[in-house]
């Protein structure tokens, strides 16, 4: 069946299917497994200590696939600065980037002259509009749903989905609870020309940076596994539920400021769990559809059932 869309036009991809950004886990063996499957992948920058640790990342990636892919860029993280990341990407002939956790409008600034496509992530109505007037190529839409940081406003994917789409020209992508192929239908029903999924990818085997407890965890929760942090500092974020959140809840609860909370949603509390499997000493990343995750597959594998799932679906709604 054809799978195109403005999103694979957009992007030069076979399957309108984005992996997410995903700190400290998505490198070249996750990135360019996506992109061998036909769908794009992505190279997170800011987990990376320096630019030339980028590139060398990237470098790598072009080693594994001459596919498209992708660099994300999480611009809100404390304490680091991108511009000297952007500039070795550039450098490297990268031609997608994503960028979260942050106004735009400086990153765009400096791609100015390229031919560089721009994602970037919102949460919101009101965001998705801001991002098309700077000049984004499209915009990736998160529900509450989601893992990782989330909008303030708790909407779900279902219901903001399509007011996105009914408020900006630029192709949507829909985030936020998807996993397989209903869901990849689901967003394109809702006004989505694609989806892009982060928790399901953890779950593979070439998320080779998660440790295995993690991936178990994902797979033996469910639905109400997890739990969402950080509201008492506007930056609400979905994470799995373990006595760890339990503390900084507690903390929310008490004080709520940032001080009393950053040792416990730090970068090293989250590497912790995701890659020491040190599950009581650490968070991690995960949303709602970890109820929908049973399996750890190949990349592969996982795009070859979603399509078979999504275009049985289509199947269907044709007679």
């Amino acid at each position: 069946m054809n799978w195109n869309t403005r999103v694979t036009e957009l992007l030069g991809i076979t399957y309108p299917i984005i992996q997410g950004g995903l700190a400290h886990l998505a490198y070249a063996d996750l990135a360019a497994a996506v992109s061998n499957a036909g769908g794009l992948g992505q190279v997170t920058a800011m987990s990376l200590q320096t630019p030339e640790d980028l590139r060398e990342e990237i470098r790598k990636t072009k080693s594994m696939t001459d596919k498209s892919f992708g660099v994300n860029f999480a611009i809100g993280q404390h304490g680091r600065t991108f511009e000297n990341f952007l500039d070795a990407a550039l450098a490297e002939g990268i031609s997608v980037v994503s960028i979260t956790g942050g106004n735009p409008a400086p990153f765009f600034d400096l791609l100015k002259g390229t031919n560089v496509k721009k994602l970037v992530l919102v949460a919101a109505k009101r965001q998705a509009v801001k991002a098309e007037e700077l000049g984004a190529d499209a915009v990736m839409v998160v529900g509450q749903e989601g893992g990782g940081h989330l909008g303030r406003d708790d909407i779900g994917t279902t219901v903001l989905i399509p007011q996105v789409a009914d408020s900006v020209s630029i192709p949507v992508i829909a985030s936020g609870g998807i996993g397989d192929g209903r869901g990849l239908m689901a967003g394109l029903s809702l006004g989505a020309e694609g989806i892009e999924m982060g928790t399901r990818f953890i779950a593979t085997k070439e998320c080779v940076h998660a440790h295995t407890l993690y991936k178990q965890a994902l797979i033996e929760g469910d639905e109400n596994g997890t739990v969402v942090i950080k509201r008492s500092i506007g930056a609400p974020a979905r994470v799995i539920s373990n006595s760890w959140t339990d503390r900084i809840l507690e903390i929310e609860k008490e004080r709520g400021e940032y001080e009393a909370l950053k040792n416990y949603i730090s970068g090293k509390a989250n590497k912790r769990y995701i890659h020491d499997g040190e599950l009581d000493e650490g968070f991690a990343w995960a949303g709602q559809v970890m109820g929908l995750i049973h399996d750890v597959p190949t990349v592969s594998e996982l795009f070859d059932r979603m399509i078979k799932e999504a275009e049985a679906i289509r199947q269907k709604w044709a007679t």
